[in-house]
């Protein structure tokens, strides 16, 4: 076990065959006994179950790294004595910012082919004006993280990179960069409360 849990890819890759495992588990038990197995499989449902679970990985990796900016990171970074920031500013933070924008694209991605294998993508888009208010909810929540995704591939990750030195800037430019990445960062943590909020009530009507 420590052999697994002491390398980060033999930890992920367990979590998978373990998920893999239960879904095994959980497909011949629901669906052995009435031999629909192979219908399951290649139903429209299923591969709306695997992209949802993308979907929902995804939006883990990105809205738990937004908070850890702006919940840990940010608040912190006053109380780092100076000599120890760079190891923040060139190490952690240029792979936290990795993982939070593929993170905000795979979900962004699996969302909207989510949306088209359950046939609401346009009228969600479109804010349920097309289907009676049927998809206003979802649309509503699926404009918020359409805005929260392009906050971070065009605003905070090219201020970011200027804040951080990735790219050559003058060194003025840093700070009005760094300041600009951080509002709209917090920008996005505003607007994932209502976004979550309405992805959420959207599979639990009442």
């Amino acid at each position: 076990m420590a052999g697994i849990l002491s390398n980060l890819r033999n930890t992920v890759i367990t979590g998978f065959v373990l998920a893999l495992a239960l879904f095994v588990f959980y497909i011949y038990g629901a669906y052995s006994s009435a031999g629909h197995v192979g219908d399951a499989l290649g139903s429209t449902a299923f591969w709306a179950f695997i992209v949802r679970w993308a979907h929902v990985l995804c939006g883990i990796m990105w809205i738990g790294l937004l908070y850890y900016f702006n919940f840990v990171q940010i608040p912190n970074m006053p109380n780092i004595p100076d000599e120890q920031k760079p190891a923040v500013g060139k190490v952690i933070a240029p792979a936290a910012l990795w993982w939070f924008r593929w993170g905000a694209m795979g979900t962004i991605a699996f969302g909207i082919i989510l949306a088209a294998l359950n046939g609401y993508l346009v009228d969600a888009y479109l804010l349920g004006f097309t289907d009676n208010g049927a998809s206003t909810i979802i649309g509503i929540g699926m404009w918020l993280g359409t805005i929260m995704w392009f906050n971070v591939w065009f605003v905070i990750w090219p201020n970011q990179k200027v804040a951080l030195g990735i790219v050559d800037a003058p060194a003025d430019d840093k700070p009005k960069a760094a300041r600009t990445a951080m509002l709209f960062s917090r920008t996005n943590t505003m607007l994932s409360v209502p976004m979550l909020f309405a992805m959420v009530i959207n599979q639990n009507a009442f």
